[in-house]
């Protein structure tokens, strides 16, 4: 994912949450193998547009009765020699006395030349309809030693009846500062037939380096899950 601060190419967009996070509910619920498809109109993560075009997706989960998960997910980023993007994550979610729990890691991979790798650690806790989050992690940076550059998200949301409120801050440094790319989701989830979800979602990304305006995403998405196991 194009965590890298590149000026116009500025990442939980509710469209494509699925990427990287796992709902915090009762583990014994969720026991087995899951399948999901999707597509949005535009690719947008953590406030950074991935693509502009509409991109195409597939994920692939186990989770089994003690909370732990493992799985991965795929989605178009681009024609070209761009390729496509595949995460592989794993961790574990459960809930106790209301209080939600995750702890986990992701590595974000590319195929093609659309950015270099990505491996973080994610952490969550909620109640009720607030859940904080915070991820820390590593990306290769590009420079003539291959040195490797940190980079931290934090997120605050709250959901009620389909609809999520998201505020988040993504940063390249660890201080939160410098660079930093604040954002405001808004996001509303329906069921449009059985098994069949869609959703719109309205992203305000806003960067702290000078020169760089604020950009402004609606996003349009379909998705489908299915139990295999």
């Amino acid at each position: 994912m194009k965590k890298t601060f590149k000026l116009k190419n500025l990442a939980l967009s509710l469209a494509v949450a699925g990427a990287a996070s796992v709902a915090m509910i009762p583990a014994a619920s969720q026991a087995g193998v899951s399948a999901n498809v999707g597509m949005v109109s535009s690719y947008v993560f953590r406030g950074v547009l991935q693509t502009s075009d509409a991109s195409a997706s597939a994920g692939l989960d186990y989770e089994n009765d003690s909370g732990f998960y493992v799985g991965t997910w795929g989605a178009d980023v681009g024609g070209g020699t761009d390729g496509l993007e595949y995460d592989l994550y794993g961790g574990w979610a459960g809930e106790f006395e209301g209080v939600s729990l995750g702890l986990g890691a992701t590595g974000y991979f590319y195929t093609g030349d659309f950015d270099t790798s990505y491996k973080e650690y994610n952490l969550s806790a909620g109640y009720g309809p607030i859940e904080i989050g915070y991820a820390g992690g590593v990306y290769e940076d590009g420079a003539v030693d291959e040195t490797d550059s940190d980079y931290t998200d934090m997120y605050i949301s709250a959901s009620y009846e389909g609809a999520t409120l998201t505020y988040g801050k993504w940063d390249a440094d660890t201080d939160l500062d410098d660079n930093a790319i604040t954002r405001v989701e808004l996001g509303y989830e329906l069921e449009l037939a059985a098994g069949l979800d869609g959703s719109v979602t309205y992203v305000k990304a806003m960067s702290e380096a000078s020169g760089v305006d604020d950009e402004d995403y609606l996003v349009f998405g379909v998705s489908k899950s299915f139990d295999l196991m």
